[in-house]
């Protein structure tokens, strides 16, 4: 039996000043994570009024998910955001329940 995949949803709410180094830094993480081996899908999204967004995440199980913590572009991009973020990140790890 396979492991399950691990599913990651992001937000990020910049600060008003912020909002396209923001773009930039998730443009830059989704460039370098959708080539990392364990990653099915790497997708950002922006609220309607564009000054949120969001990432949806799938990888093919934990440990791919962990190499992308343990990457040196994850971790730089880690190290950028509490400049950038008038929140902390709200991350929710899913788990699948009914999916084709």
């Amino acid at each position: 039996m396979s492991s399950p995949a691990a599913i990651v949803f992001a937000s990020f709410s910049p600060h008003p000043d912020k909002v396209e180094e923001m773009r930039a830094t998730l443009d830059t993480m989704v460039a370098a994570t959708r080539d990392e081996p364990g990653c099915e899908f790497y997708d950002l999204y922006e609220s309607d009024e564009g000054t949120r967004f969001h990432l949806f995440e799938r990888y093919i199980d934990a440990d791919a998910l962990e190499a992308h913590r343990a990457s040196d572009h994850y971790k730089a991009y880690r190290a950028k955001l509490s400049d950038l973020l008038s929140e902390p990140v709200a991350v929710t790890v899913l788990g699948e329940v009914d999916v084709n």
